[in-house]
């Protein structure tokens, strides 16, 4: 992989670009992803030769893409080895998809008083749906808590569970600290008592091999932006025998069956979770992302990205007064850390002014802040498209930019 990398590097046209007359150094991946040629040309192709509306023509540019669209669910498909294509919901990312499972999940099975599990590690897009989810029903949200090191402390999960409890939500990776977590071993705990788990895999499924039938998981939602596809795309997978019993999310066009202003059937999965024109000629040009991952192999990926990780990370703590903050055994490429006496946006700024592209901030993830008793944190994400060249020229700059701020 690392021989490969230049030639990646040229897949990627925005990594050309200068930013303040210096090469662009973008470690801002874990906030969204840049983009191969092949995703930005289909997008292109498609709205200039192909653009009709699917599902609904009988016309060739319309059964043309609908194909395409139709195809690239079934790309989705094989890239997290899900049974069939009805249990591939697109929406429009991570927070969407996790939104439709807590109010279509919530709606149908959730009543006063059941209780909800979360971790205190989670994004705000998987809080603050399930709190809205707690206000609606009158239920209750419990929340695995994590140690100093950013690891989950697993072993408190059997004793949040009881009979109220209806479901857990976890990340498996954490955007703020880059903790893998054990998500098998908390699926497993989850249905000893019968429980579905929804896992956030926003920060994984683009670095780790994600195998949604060895992992049992009942949901598992990623972003398509993260990925290396296009914004305003995402992923649910569900279980089709839950997804056949929830409510739908929204209602509209192709997600009926038949309408009446006496009754209104819904139609059959997956179409019955997608109101709407849905956005498909993006979902193609994600399919082409996910296409490309699976040309490298997540494997070569994962392996490279965590020696870049190793080695940044070995880098950062030679800096005096510079703290990781996240230091799990089982990490992905993120390095959140604070130094002494520095506001990380103040840190933040000078870096871009040297064309390096970092994300300063709580990261949507304030309960992990509030944890550690900080404001906030700089966050160094790293893709495969990342060098160790880089890692260099971002320790030498933090070393310029400490004493300037002191």
């Amino acid at each position: 992989m690392k021989e490969k990398i230049e030639k990646i590097r040229k897949d990627f046209p925005i990594l050309a670009t200068q930013v303040n007359k210096k090469p662009l150094v973008y470690f801002d991946n874990a906030a969204t992803t840049q983009k191969p040629s092949i995703v930005i040309d289909t997008i292109t192709e498609y709205y200039s030769k192909y653009n009709a509306n699917i599902h609904r023509g009988i016309h060739f540019l319309s059964n043309f893409v609908t194909d395409a669209s139709e195809k690239a669910r079934e790309t989705v498909r094989e890239f997290i080895n899900a049974d069939t294509v009805e249990e591939i919901i697109f929406t429009s990312g991570t927070t969407e998809s996790i939104n439709l499972v807590a109010f279509s999940f919530g709606e149908t099975f959730i009543v006063k008083d059941d209780e909800i599990i979360i971790s205190e590690m989670e994004h705000h897009s998987n809080i603050v749906p399930w709190q809205m989810l707690c206000e609606r029903k009158d239920a209750i949200l419990r929340v695995l808590p994590f140690n100093d090191a950013g690891e989950l402390e697993i072993d408190k999960l059997s004793e949040l569970i009881n009979p109220k409890t209806k479901i857990v939500a976890v990340a498996h990776v954490s955007n703020a600290l880059g903790t893998i977590n054990p998500i098998k071993k908390i699926i497993k705990i989850a249905h000893k008592s019968n429980i579905p788990v929804l896992i956030d895999g926003a920060q994984a499924a683009q670095h780790i091999k994600v195998d949604v039938k060895e992992l049992d998981c009942d949901f598992y939602a990623f972003s398509g932006h993260k990925s290396y596809g296009p914004t305003g795309t995402g992923i649910l997978y569900g279980k089709k025998d839950i997804l056949e019993k929830m409510t739908p999310y929204k209602g509209g066009g192709e997600m009926i069956a038949k309408v009446s202003f006496e009754k209104t059937t819904y139609n059959a999965l997956p179409f019955k979770f997608e109101a709407g024109t849905p956005n498909y000629i993006d979902s193609i040009a994600l399919a082409k992302a996910l296409d490309y991952i699976t040309e490298l192999g997540l494997d070569n990926i994962c392996k490279y990205e965590t020696e870049l990780l190793e080695y940044a990370t070995r880098e950062l703590k030679k800096i005096d007064n510079l703290k990781i903050i996240g230091e799990a055994e089982h990490k992905s490429s993120v390095i959140s850390f604070i130094i002494d006496g520095i506001h990380p946006s103040d840190a933040g700024t000078l870096l871009d002014q040297m064309g390096i592209a970092i994300r300063t901030g709580t990261h949507c993830a304030e309960p992990v802040m509030q944890h550690f008793g900080i404001s906030g944190t700089l966050r160094a994400s790293f893709a495969f498209y990342n060098t160790f060249e880089e890692v260099d020229y971002f320790v030498k700059s933090l070393n310029y930019i400490i004493p300037i701020l002191k």
